[in-house]
């Protein structure tokens, strides 16, 4: 090891990283520093704790210098990592897809509550990412078959990825669409599921820089982030089962705007769930008979 690096234990090396985080105003920084050193080593947190003043390998302490000055300069952890935990899985997370949100996980909650009497439910994601919520509830119901498109080839390719890390490959079908304009409605389905862009333009202007990381195009929704949604609404009822769900989410302060734009003539509106932390998140639709 050089001599700069000789007196580099865990312990130093995870001072110098969260105080190089710390003058980044990068929040959680000794956090951040233990995942990344951890992520580094290939180990645990509790193996830090205990083997505190083991020394690093030079090309160790590099590596580990380098993903700090990533997050420093406001790269999402998850994209340095390559994973985020999302509902019961961990799925492979690239700069090609939104990051998992804990708030997303609602859609899947609600969707296990609709499919629970299904025997063989068949299940569309619309803008799937990294595929976290088809390929979720294809894990939790072994018997159901899923539809994942994107506009996105890099994103379909992530979500392949994971489907193939979660054994659910051969149940799901990958396509790339901009939201239904490859398909033809046949009635089949019996439930959508999206967590479409709903950031509008003046919001994509004051992004937090960790975000301004992910792809606008999953994020921009239009003027009012409404612009996706409205497509959403116009578009699914046809590829929809008579009694088929629509479960999608919303941004912040926009329920009561998609109360007013949901077709009551096409769509039952059963609810918006909040999250945990009481915002309206997760519209649930069915077909209105």
């Amino acid at each position: 090891m050089s001599k700069e690096l000789t007196s580099f234990s865990i312990a130093n090396a995870l001072v110098e990283g969260a105080q190089r985080l710390h003058e980044a105003a990068v929040p959680e920084g000794r956090r951040d520093a233990g995942s990344l050193l951890a992520h580094v080593l290939g180990r645990d947190r509790a193996f830090l704790l205990t083997h505190a003043d083991e020394a690093l390998k030079e090309e160790e302490f590099r590596s580990f210098r380098f993903l700090i000055q990533r997050r420093a300069g406001g790269e999402p952890m998850q994209y340095i990592t390559g994973n985020q935990e999302f509902f019961k899985l961990s799925f492979a997370v690239t700069p090609a897809a939104l990051i998992p949100r804990p708030e997303t996980e609602l859609i899947v909650e609600t969707a296990l509550e609709i499919l629970g009497n299904v025997p063989e439910p068949y299940i569309v994601d619309v803008g799937t990412g990294s595929g976290c919520l088809v390929i979720s509830l294809l894990h939790e119901i072994s018997a159901a078959r899923g539809l994942g498109t994107d506009v996105s080839l890099a994103a379909l390719q992530l979500a392949q990825r994971n489907a193939h890390r979660h054994g659910v490959k051969d149940r799901l079908a990958l396509v790339g669409s901009d939201c239904f304009s490859a398909f033809q409605p046949n009635g089949s389905v019996h439930l959508m599921v999206s967590n479409p862009p709903y950031v509008s333009d003046e919001e994509m202007k004051n992004l937090q820089r960790e975000v301004r990381y992910e792809p606008g195009g999953a994020l921009a929704g239009g003027p009012d982030g409404l612009l996706v949604i409205q497509r959403l609404l116009l578009g699914a009822r046809p590829f929809l089962q008579s009694d088929g769900h629509f479960v999608f989410e919303i941004g912040f302060g926009q329920s009561e705007a998609v109360e007013q734009i949901v077709d009551r003539r096409v769509w039952k509106l059963i609810e918006i769930r909040k999250d945990l932390q009481g915002i309206p998140r997760t519209c649930v639709l069915q077909v209105k008979e």
